[in-house]
């Protein structure tokens, strides 16, 4: 098990660009492991999980290398060497590895393994924020859930193929999967694989979502034939859920208020070969008055703070920011108020968030019940899925229906 030269210069660079430069984890390893056609699956390897490692680390292996942000570049090998010897990874002479004082980190390692916003490598205010919404018990478990990689989980696109048929493909290509009990279209891969680059994907055989992701389209029993809209559809993992799940029939509308989004989506759409989407924009508020009370079904998957799915997106723990949630929580409240109006009477609403705080979830659902829009509207169940209990991602949803009209 030794260290090579390219492999961690890439990784260098990576942290600089997710460090200094802002810029997205995901889109950052995505470049990197174009950098050489010479590497093999293992060197890709090393390089994604070691740039993933370090960005979710980051606080833990600052604080053990003592240094500062903005990282010069001498900082961020000390930061790297942190992650090495912690790997157990022999430090090779190198220049920039010099002097590594490997008993010191290993000290100073089970020192600060002993407080939390170390141990588990979180700002202090995502700490007491968790601790003041979960309680400090089931927030130590769940930021510890939160700090596990996030497995691969396929949805099976039932519009194209059944889950054994792709399992058997999958095989063949040396992918393993398995299985999900309760989840009908869920295939989890046994081990990482970039599923992207395989024939079944182009074909439009599967889509990569979480599982726990997975169980929101269900939860708004669509049928074919009805008339269904996702109103923050972005780049559309539960649009094409919801097709998939109406057989291509009926009406589904996708909105959102990104054209770069709904692009996305038409062109995963065509290679899903989900025939009922129609895409529209939210620029103006007519186009939400315009389908007022003319939709069987709605889902509002809610923009939030994301603190349900920081296994897949760990460099969200340095990017959010306490005001960013406290924004959101008023867009949550506007948006529930707005897009519901769209449910006509006796059809079904959805709201749902990858959030875990009951302020971005529970206190939504209570708050909207109470206003001139949500007393329309029956509160009939909500399923809170937390990391912690699932090993999946940490997930909300709540289902109403929309009463009757009396007559008059």
């Amino acid at each position: 098990m030794r260290l090579h030269r390219n492999l961690v210069y890439t990784t260098i660079d990576s942290l600089h660009a997710i460090f200094n430069e802002g810029e997205y984890a995901d889109k950052v390893v995505a470049r990197a492991l174009k950098k050489d056609k010479r590497w093999g699956s293992s060197d890709r390897k090393f390089v994604a999980e070691t740039i993933y490692d370090i960005v979710r680390w980051k606080r833990l292996y600052m604080e053990i290398a003592e240094v500062k942000e903005p990282f010069d570049r001498d900082d961020l090998w000390r930061v790297f060497a942190v992650w090495a010897v912690l790997r157990g990874y022999p430090i090779p002479d190198w220049r920039q590895l010099e002097g590594t004082p490997e008993r010191k980190i290993k000290g100073r390692f089970d020192e600060l393994s002993k407080i939390r916003k170390y141990k588990e490598s979180i700002p202090d205010w995502m700490d007491e924020l968790g601790i003041k919404e979960l309680g400090e018990e089931l927030w130590s478990k769940e930021i510890i859930a939160q700090n596990q990689p996030a497995k691969v989980i396929l949805r099976v696109n039932t519009l194209k193929i059944t889950k054994e048929k792709l399992r058997a493909i999958l095989m063949d290509q040396d992918i393993e999967t398995e299985f999900l009990k309760d989840q009908p279209d869920a295939l989890v891969l046994k081990e990482r694989a970039n599923v992207f680059l395989t024939d079944a994907f182009k074909e439009g055989f599967f889509e990569v979502q979480d599982a726990s992701s997975q169980l929101v389209a269900p939860f708004l029993d669509v049928k074919p034939g009805m008339r269904v809209v996702d109103t923050c559809a972005g780049a559309g993992g539960k649009t094409l859920h919801l097709a998939s799940l109406m057989e291509n029939k009926g009406q589904l509308i996708a909105m959102d208020l990104y054209e770069s989004k709904l692009k996305q989506l038409k062109l995963r759409a065509k290679r899903n070969s989900a025939f009922n989407i129609e895409y529209r924009i939210i620029d103006t508020t007519k186009v939400i008055k315009k389908l007022h009370e003319k939709a069987d079904r709605v889902l509002i998957d809610a923009p939030c703070s994301g603190l349900g799915v920081l296994k897949r997106n760990p460099d969200a723990k340095w990017k959010l920011q306490p005001e960013f949630i406290d924004n959101i929580r008023k867009v949550q409240a506007e948006v529930l108020e707005n897009y519901s109006k769209i449910v006509k009477p006796g059809g079904k609403l959805v709201y749902a968030t990858c959030s875990i705080l009951p302020s971005e979830n529970q206190e939504q659902v209570k708050r909207f019940l109470t206003t001139d829009t949500g007393k329309n509207f029956t509160f009939v169940k909500d399923v809170k899925i937390l990391a912690s209990e699932s090993g999946f991602d940490g997930f909300y949803m709540a289902l109403f229906e929309r009463k009757e009209k009396k007559e008059s």
